[in-house]
């Protein structure tokens, strides 16, 4: 992490990136993470953006996260990459919006991502945990060793047999009107043409009226490349963090007096 600025404290709500940043890769907030973001949630507004269904931030966050109601008010999510928004009101989690894929636009992505497969011979793993590609309504990606695959087979098929590029490369020669990138360790994500991290960033001040300038952004992919760095087309300050450790320390300097 890059040495705490005075200005940091200054921000009126802080953008957290999720796989990698809040939590490991689609594992569970860890307990200790929870308590430091209720503690958060009383100072400053927080909003969470992630490639993972609203299904998954269910399990993997808003389940473990142990804040009273009037702490959650202060809580915005923003699951499959911003296409969809979801705000506490009422004693309960609403939907804000959803932009969903069409069901011809999702067949094409389908038929896209077989072809990348046989266009540079891919195999999949003999043994995969869950879906390899899912349907999550607004989003389509591709988990090259399924949905619920272990964080250290991830790492270790991140290190030694990432093929995503050349699949990507594929896939946006017959996907021109929709983006398709990297998520996390192992998956290729697609949405709708523009759907990345800078415009849930825009959705955010467009929503809740914070200008960008009065936001910060942490996250474990702004590199160029990474699945994080659009945000910063914004103009929007960032913070790149190592993991959830690092992440912490950040949020131990905003809690300090």
């Amino acid at each position: 992490m890059l040495k705490p600025k005075k200005s940091w404290k200054e921000k009126e709500l802080v953008v957290f990136d999720l796989d990698g940043t809040l939590t490991e890769s689609k594992s569970d907030l860890e307990a200790w993470m929870s308590r430091l973001l209720c503690k958060l949630l009383q100072k400053k507004k927080v909003a969470v953006i992630g490639g993972g269904s609203y299904k998954q931030f269910q399990k993997q966050f808003l389940a473990k996260l142990k804040c009273p109601p009037l702490l959650k008010k202060h809580l915005f999510l923003f699951p499959t990459t911003s296409t969809s928004f979801y705000r506490y009101k009422n004693g309960g989690w609403r939907n804000v919006y959803t932009e969903n894929l069409k069901p011809r636009q999702k067949r094409k992505i389908f038929r896209a991502f077989e072809y990348a497969f046989t266009k540079i011979g891919y195999k999949h793993p003999q043994k995969v945990y869950g879906k390899i590609i899912e349907d999550r309504g607004t989003q389509i990606t591709f988990s090259a060793l399924g949905q619920k695959a272990p964080v250290k087979l991830k790492e270790r098929w991140n290190k030694e047999n990432d093929v995503r590029q050349k699949i990507m490369r594929e896939m946006r020669k017959n996907l021109p009107e929709f983006e398709v990138r990297s998520g996390g360790l192992t998956s290729v994500d697609v949405t709708k043409k523009g759907i990345d991290k800078a415009y849930g960033v825009r959705q955010i001040r467009n929503h809740l009226h914070i200008p960008v300038k009065k936001m910060l952004f942490v996250g474990d992919a702004l590199y160029p490349g990474g699945n994080d760095a659009a945000a910063r087309k914004t103009g929007i300050e960032c913070l790149q963090v190592s993991g959830p450790k690092e992440a912490a320390k950040f949020v131990y300097f905003l809690l300090k007096n």
